[in-house]
Parts: C-alpha cells; sequence; structure tokens
C-alpha cells in the first residue's frame, strides 16, 4: 500500500507525524511524505522520501498536492490538522484520508482553520494523540477518533554527557519552543532558574545566544538539544506551551512549567495545569521571581503532588496503542475510504 503523508513545513506539525510514518514503512508500506524543504533533512533521514509538493514552503493548499496524487496515485493521505487543503485535494481525487492530531485540539481563532469545521474535508477519522483526559470534551464527543500515543521526536544530535547522569541537583529544561522565543523572556527566566539549586539546560531556538550575554555557572545555553533523548533525564520542564513539549514532558511523567504565548499555549496550560501536572504563568505574571517560585515548587523536594499527577498522564499515555499497531490498522481506512 502507499502512504502519502502531508505536513506543515515546521518542527511542531511535521514532527508528530514521523513516528506513524516511520511505522508504517517499517509495516512495508510504500511511504511519501509531502512537506516543505525546511523539514525535509530529518524526514530524508528516516527514509520517508519527503518531497515540496507544488511552490509549496511552509503550507500546502490542494492546488500544490492535486498533481502529486495523480502522480503518485497513493491508497490513502495521512494529512495533520494544519493542512485542510491537503484533505481537500484527497477528499476531490477519491482518496481516503485520516486528520492526524498534533495535540489537544486547538480553539479557534489562533490562526488555523479547524479541521472539524472545513465541510469539504469534515467527516474523516482523526489520529489522535492527545490522552483522553486532556483532550477537548466536544471533540471526543462529536468526532471519530484513532488513538495514538504520542512518542516524542527530535532530530538525531549528541546528547551532552553530563545530561545523562544523574546527579543530586534537579536538571530543569528551559524551551520556547521555535516560533515564540524572545530574548527578553529567555533572559527572565534563566535569571529566575539561575537561583535555584538546580542544573538549568536552555534550548535558545530561534534566539540567537550571543542575546542572552553570560549565563550563571549552573545554565547551559544550546541552540537546539535532542529533547526527546534529554526529557526522560530531566526533573521539570518550563517551557511556551506548545503541544510537542507539553506531550514529551507527560510522556515521561515531568512535571511543567507553563508560559504560553499564543497560538494553542494558553488552551493546553489550562488542561494540563487543570490536572495539576502543571503551573503556569500568564504573560503578565511573568517575572523571574515568580519563574523561580513555581519552579521551586515542581522540584521533586516539594512537587510531589504535581509529579503524580504527571506520571498520571505517562501511564495512560503509555496505555494508548502505539504507532506500530496503528500502522497495521492502516489498511482498513484505506479500504473503508
Amino acid at each position: 500500500m502507499r502512504v502519502l503523508f502531508a505536513s506543515l513545513a515546521s518542527v511542531g506539525h511535521t514532527y508528530p507525524l514521523i513516528p506513524l510514518a516511520m511505522a508504517a514503512r517499517d509495516a512495508g508500506h510504500d511511504v511519501h511524505f509531502a512537506a516543505g524543504p525546511a523539514v525535509h533533512a530529518p524526514l530524508a533521514a528516516n527514509g520517508l522520501r519527503p518531497f515540496r509538493p507544488g511552490d509549496a514552503f511552509y503550507e500546502v493548499y490542494a492546488e500544490d498536492l492535486e498533481p502529486e496524487l495523480a502522480r503518485l496515485r497513493p491508497d490513502l493521505v495521512v494529512h495533520e490538522w494544519g493542512l485542510p487543503g491537503a484533505a481537500v485535494a484527497a477528499r476531490r481525487a477519491g482518496i481516503p484520508g485520516l486528520w492526524h492530531g498534533f495535540g489537544r485540539m486547538f480553539p479557534d481563532g489562533i490562526g488555523l482553520e479547524l479541521p472539524t469545521g472545513n465541510a469539504e474535508a469534515a467527516g474523516r477519522p482523526h489520529v489522535d494523540i492527545c490522552p483522553p483526559s486532556l483532550q477537548d470534551r466536544d471533540f471526543l464527543a462529536t468526532e471519530r477518533r484513532i488513538e495514538l500515543r504520542p512518542v516524542p521526536f527530535s532530530a538525531p544530535s549528541p546528547l551532552p554527557v553530563w545530561a545523562s547522569r544523574r546527579t543530586s541537583r534537579p536538571l530543569v529544561y528551559l524551551t520556547l519552543g521555535t516560533a515564540f522565543g524572545t530574548p527578553e523572556l529567555l533572559n527572565t527566566a534563566i535569571a529566575g532558574l539561575a537561583t535555584l539549586d538546580a542544573q538549568v539546560v536552555v534550548a535558545a531556538g530561534r534566539v540567537p545566544k550571543e542575546q542572552l550575554g553570560e549565563v550563571p555557572g549552573n545554565v547551559s545555553v544550546h541552540s537546539l538539544v535532542p529533547q526527546a533523548e534529554l526529557l526522560p533525564h530531566v526533573d521539570v520542564v518550563v517551557h511556551h506551551g506548545g503541544s510537542g513539549t507539553t506531550l514529551g514532558a507527560l510522556a515521561v511523567g515531568v512535571p511543567q512549567l507553563m508560559l504560553p504565548q499564543g497560538a494553542d499555549q494558553f488552551a493546553n496550560a489550562e488542561a494540563v495545569s487543570a490536572v495539576g501536572a502543571a503551573l503556569g504563568l500568564l504573560p503578565d505574571e511573568v517575572n523571574a521571581d515568580a519563574v523561580a517560585e513555581r519552579t521551586r515548587r515542581l522540584l521533586p523536594r516539594h512537587g510531589a503532588a504535581h509529579r503524580d499527577a504527571a506520571r498520571a498522564i505517562a501511564e495512560e499515555i503509555d496505555g494508548m496503542p502505539s504507532p506500530a499497531a496503528v500502522a497495521r490498522r492502516l489498511p482498513e481506512y484505506a479500504r473503508a475510504g
């Protein structure tokens, strides 16, 4: 069977699809991946045959994908929530398709078209990587879902030796993702975290390290870190509330301090805080002292209740079907189209 995956050309939208795409490849399916060139390197490294459809660099519209569907003639198209155009193109071509989520169903008004609101692409099942206890209630009640365990993915890179060694000092990981980080917010968070008796790892993302100036000795700043490899060693994650980092931390049972900045991050922070697995600070509440105080409450010495809540979600995630199990079912959805 030939399966075409399609996503926006960003880490937050492409990486959630990679575990299922790799499992489909391992199951013997002929897998191709339509996305802009910014994400081709990790896709190619995993044998997922990336290509740029039409003139697409970030978004993919129906007219970009239609000639590629005629060329590849896939049996199934797996299109992520950010690409309603791919869903429309598959529907017009008479090809069965599945939506693929990147976390909790996002609220209206964040700059993405709701996949549940597109009349031409509505009604298709959703591969849902969000644990049901955190998923939007209306979405759970009204949509056809295919549960899939969220598996953190990051492009391979060396993990600092010290990061994989447990010491007496807690390890705190700070990231603001690849789209929302600013020098001001990172510097504020670093100033607060540096006051803790902890080792702090910072992924600066799009912020040049030189804009962060000198940092204290217990803080290590990197442009990028292999997040999927780092998270199992971390005691607290301080981050922006992006879906990938949120689910990655929950999958390993780590409590979080969430500093939402935009998009779906406020809804994510509210949902994870409501079950006790996180604390949050809204933009007008963020200062160095507040970051230090909230993070201190999450550290192992003080944050047993938050850690227990995070571990409960980790157990829920562990019980969700694996990518290999869902990949075995893909021919069913191709036939049912």
